[in-house]
């Protein structure tokens, strides 16, 4: 290819993340051939890859270069630039990550006012032909598995239950508050390690999710169906009579994992601090809903701590802490939606007729081509 056919090729710039923690990226290597079969040009920060254990090296092998990714047509990303990177981005460049767009008002005007087009993968709508670009729950089912064997490593006694010549030991309880892609994936992975498990969601449809994956179904006869496959907000009522009758069945278990999320608003509180006092000495509870306030009422965010001889554990990243297999299925979601973004040609067509692509744009649609 000569440099003018080059420079005519629409890139896709792939950056490392700055957020402390984290490790994941955008795109991996055995993805760039795909984007390659669409025309598109691949541009590689120098060690945007290295703590998902991804080399230079193996990038340039699938065929992407190494270079300066912030001044590309297209910029991939897994969390929301700060303002000095947003200054990077080139004015008319399309972005695509996680933007938190209902909690980051003032990033998003920013991108506005820098005449950038964003698209937010938490915002993709959830539909039946968007599944295969569903970031959320990519990332969901990483944080549910790695919540249970953060549980587990945390809990003084085994999970599963023993049978030795001393005696046998009897598996432990656990109990999953919140039956979305989290919850279910961490039901499924206590039930592996031997556990005994019970799931809980106000969704009551959920109940035969949770069944199918050996558990048993908490019914406390409080239901809350909301939109796009989330929980409403229950009333003042219904939250007093759930807390209450969850408060006793809580003080039955070893283990608490929970994940219930109310998009937009403050995590829902679940697990009070009667409760947390009611359960066994040495019992654990992991809050997966540490970044909007936790549904523990004694959770703080990012650390662990020790109440009534409950530890308290609530990790704020937890897929960064699997990066390899995070940044593999996350960049499968970011393909997906490339695709959706970019013709068989390799030319930027953004069709806000589609409602993939008009839910996902969070930025800089008015102007837009369409």
């Amino acid at each position: 290819m000569t440099d003018s056919e080059q420079s005519q090729q629409l890139t896709v710039g792939v950056v490392a993340e700055s957020r402390p923690g984290e490790r994941r990226v955008a795109l991996v290597p055995k993805l760039v051939g795909r984007l390659a079969q669409r025309g598109l040009r691949v541009v590689v920060e120098p060690g945007a890859g290295s703590g998902a254990h991804l080399s230079d090296d193996a990038y340039t092998q699938a065929g992407a270069e190494l270079g300066d990714a912030w001044g590309a047509p297209i910029v991939v990303k897994v969390n929301p630039p700060s303002p000095e990177e947003v200054a990077k981005l080139s004015r008319g460049a399309v972005l695509v990550g996680f933007l938190d767009p209902r909690g980051n008002p003032e990033g998003l005007a920013k991108l506005e006012e820098d005449g950038l087009r964003a698209f937010a993968m938490e915002a993709i709508p959830r539909i039946s032909r968007a599944q295969a670009m569903d970031a959320l729950s990519s990332q969901a089912s990483i944080g549910g598995y790695r919540a249970v064997l953060l549980a587990a490593q945390k809990l003084p006694r085994f999970f599963p239950m023993l049978t030795t010549a001393a005696g046998t030991v009897p598996p432990a309880k656990v109990l999953v508050l919140g039956a979305g892609v989290a919850g279910l994936q961490a039901l499924a992975t206590a039930k592996r390690l031997g556990a005994q498990t019970t799931g809980y969601d106000v969704r009551p449809e959920v109940a035969e999710q949770v069944k199918s994956l050996g558990a048993q179904f908490l019914d406390l006869g409080i239901e809350a169906v909301g939109e796009g496959g989330y929980a409403r907000e229950l009333t003042p009522e219904e939250r007093e009579e759930q807390q209450r009758r969850l408060t006793e069945a809580i003080t039955k278990f070893d283990v608490v994992i929970t994940t219930a999320l109310v998009p937009g608003r403050k995590a829902p509180t679940l697990v009070t601090a009667d409760a947390v006092k009611g359960m066994p000495a040495g019992s654990v509870v992991v809050d997966l809903a540490g970044e909007t306030g936790g549904n523990c009422e004694l959770t703080k965010p990012g650390e662990d701590v020790v109440e009534h001889d409950v530890t308290i554990s609530s990790p704020l990243n937890l897929p960064a802490e699997m990066p390899s297999h995070a940044s593999e299925l996350y960049a499968r979601n970011v393909v997906e939606l490339l695709e959706l973004l970019v013709t068989k040609e390799g030319a930027l067509e953004l069709n806000f007729e589609d409602e993939i692509v008009a839910g996902a744009c969070v930025a800089g649609r008015e102007g837009s081509p369409a």
